[in-house]
């Protein structure tokens, strides 16, 4: 026999310290292994369950900002539309003014012409579209369009009658008639 060392499993690609042949030494560098492995693994699954929770939730708050904003349905007063004309353009909201006495005219079955003032500032209203049955000359109405273009005229296509003394208790001040005067 020769006095030499028998091979161990550091000089085989095993274990170090590990004889060789010898199971337990084998079977430690297959649990290391394993273990690397199942660590690898469970890092990259957190790191997809962190990611898919982050785009869950940026998804859910997206959903919450559009509900919640277009829920709540505001309008501008024809004065205020007309200051902030430019950031407007050509978006849709709603406008409300009162109806100008002598303006109201028909363009057709389903069309009318009219101006709305709020304060100093009036706009002209294009309406496409029937007129409900309580519109008329000095009665505040809230109409749904857009500016055309660069001007001032008004295209709409949805006409609200505000009918309630009780809007008018409730925004004192918000409704004014062509001459300056509250609506009551």
């Amino acid at each position: 026999m020769s006095a030499a060392s028998p091979p161990t499993a550091e000089t085989r690609g095993g274990a170090p310290g590990a004889l060789a042949g010898d199971p337990v030494g084998d079977a430690t560098a297959r649990d290391a292994a394993v273990a690397a492995v199942r660590a690898s693994r469970a890092r990259r699954t957190r790191r997809r369950l962190v990611l898919a929770g982050l785009l869950l939730a940026a998804a859910l708050g997206f959903l919450v900002f559009k509900v919640l904003t277009s829920a709540i349905v505001y309008f501008k007063t024809a004065s205020e539309a007309v200051a902030s004309r430019a950031q407007l353009g050509n978006s849709t909201f709603q406008i409300e003014g009162l109806v100008v006495k002598g303006s109201v005219r028909s363009l057709g079955p389903d069309r009318i012409d009219f101006t709305i003032a709020s304060g100093a500032a009036r706009v002209r209203v294009e309406n496409t579209g029937a007129p409900p049955q309580l519109f008329q000359p000095d009665v505040p109405v809230v109409l749904v369009g857009h500016f055309v273009g660069s001007g001032d005229r008004f295209a709409s296509d949805q006409i609200l009658v505000k009918h309630s003394n009780a809007y008018i208790a409730a925004h004192p001040g918000r409704v004014r008639g062509a001459g300056g005067k509250v609506v009551r």
